[in-house]
């Protein structure tokens, strides 16, 4: 059974900081995609990265990985876990809501689950993994409307590229846990988004045209806020937490980045989402706790006691 850690104090407001990070860059991303194509907005955003945690590598005088081996799994991990998500969830903001985004996003622990399952024998589906697999699915489903499907459109196909983002960011994990566990974390992520950068920079200049600065200002605010803040920082921030609050309690952090993109959709770009959107995110929310395990554990526990 995964016994979950204790989080402190400072854990807490670690993890909220983190969720604010993330909640906000669905709507920073928004709003470049005003100005900027979403492949551009993908190039700008792991270049930029990619500086700031290569700076941070150096100050905290990493050692760095000389293998092709490891170069070659860095490229394989910004594919999976930058250019394809990124580049999807970009395109599909383009067609829905931000914060249907946020929520759909959230799927990408239910993907998790089934990935491992999939890929590592230690990763069994148990009854509880697999009541919050189906818990989560029911979510994505009702988030979505099945019925939305029948008559499909731009905006169906735009959240299938989400969902399909979220497999992607599955599937990351997978890779990552046989190919860089062996790395530091601060420097597997500055390799990851190196490898995204070197697929990203050719690309969007072969389909949207060269990059530049030549931008408006909220364009480059927004740039500047999900390049650095919501993703170098962000990856920084999240191994921290993680050190203190344990992989287990990181789950949380999913749950608190879709109502801080919601409120931020509402309030800014005066987005509204069906009621299905928020029944779906409850549904979700049920499911990654189910996973997570603390209710399960607090359920198991009331049955026990009524069998006494």
């Amino acid at each position: 059974m995964m016994i979950q850690k204790t989080i402190s104090s400072r854990a807490w407001t670690e993890m909220l900081v983190l969720a604010l990070l993330w909640g906000a860059s669905f709507l920073a991303v928004r709003v470049a995609l005003d100005e900027i194509g979403p492949l551009t907005s993908v190039a700008h955003r792991v270049g930029w990265a990619m500086i700031a945690l290569w700076i941070a590598v150096a100050v905290m005088r990493l050692p760095l990985p000389s293998e092709p081996r490891v170069w070659t799994a860095f490229l394989g991990m910004g594919l999976l876990n930058n250019v394809i998500p990124f580049g999807l969830m970009a395109w599909g903001q383009l067609h829905i809501e931000s914060g249907l985004t946020s929520i759909l996003n959230a799927a990408t622990a239910i993907f998790g689950v089934l990935a491992a399952a999939i890929f590592f024998a230690d990763e069994r589906i148990s009854t509880r993994k697999a009541v919050g697999v189906m818990l989560g699915f029911a979510g994505v489903a009702t988030a979505i409307g099945l019925e939305n499907l029948r008559n499909f459109d731009i905006r169906s196909l735009a959240q299938l590229a989400v969902i399909a983002g979220t497999v992607s960011y599955a599937l990351a994990g997978v890779w990552a846990r046989k190919m860089l566990s062996d790395q530091p974390p601060q420097v597997a992520a500055a390799g990851m988004v190196t490898g995204a950068t070197l697929i990203m920079l050719p690309a969007a200049w072969l389909i949207e045209g060269p990059l530049t600065l030549n931008l408006q200002t909220p364009t480059l605010l927004a740039i500047a806020y999900y390049a650095l803040a919501a993703t170098a920082f962000a990856y920084l921030l999240y191994y921290r937490v993680l050190s203190m609050a344990g992989s287990g309690n990181l789950m949380l952090v999913t749950l608190l980045v879709a109502p801080v993109a919601i409120v931020l959709g509402a309030w800014v770009r005066d987005e509204t989402l069906r009621a299905s959107a928020f029944g779906g995110f409850a549904l979700l929310a049920l499911g990654l706790m189910v996973l997570d395990g603390r209710i399960w554990r607090l359920l198991h526990g009331w049955g026990t006691q009524g069998k006494r």
